[in-house]
């Protein structure tokens, strides 16, 4: 949620609360055994955190934060993850498509990452990184989605 809370105040700072409208943003999380994994820096972070991952199931975390005129909302939705066990094949084909940049816990399950994956329980769309479900709601709240 904190780092969700920064974009928006960052948002906010910049370019103010557009009027009638708002300021959405957000921030994702993988989460294994009570810790963060962060992004990996280097294609051995990668495989490094992948490795941690292969064979067992982890939480993917989204915190939303919504700002408008009228105030702030928060969610923090979750889902969990499990994932097959990865291979020396599947993990060096996984690494070198380079998908691992810039993403939480070193994949992205909308694109080559679901290879990765044996299992969702929760909303996909939490682990893409924007519930929106959850956005949705909290947008009709705030009369800028039909309820």
């Amino acid at each position: 949620m904190q780092h969700a809370r920064g974009k928006a105040r960052d948002v906010v700072a910049r370019a103010g609360v557009p009027a009638g409208g708002a300021v959405l943003a957000a921030d994702t999380e993988v989460v294994l055994d009570g810790r963060a994994l962060g992004k990996p820096a280097s294609p051995d972070g990668a495989r490094s955190m992948l490795s941690s991952l292969s064979g067992r199931t982890h939480q993917v975390m989204t915190g939303v934060v919504l700002v408008t005129e009228q105030g702030q909302r928060e969610a923090l939705e979750s889902a969990d993850v499990r994932f097959r066990p990865i291979d020396d094949s599947l993990m060096d084909w996984y690494v070198s498509r380079g998908e691992w940049q810039g993403r939480a816990g070193g994949y992205a399950i909308q694109g080559a990452g679901a290879a990765l994956v044996d299992e969702v329980r929760g909303d996909p769309s939490t682990i893409i990184g924007l519930p929106m479900a959850r956005v949705a709601e909290m947008l009709a709240a705030e009369d800028l989605f039909p309820a």
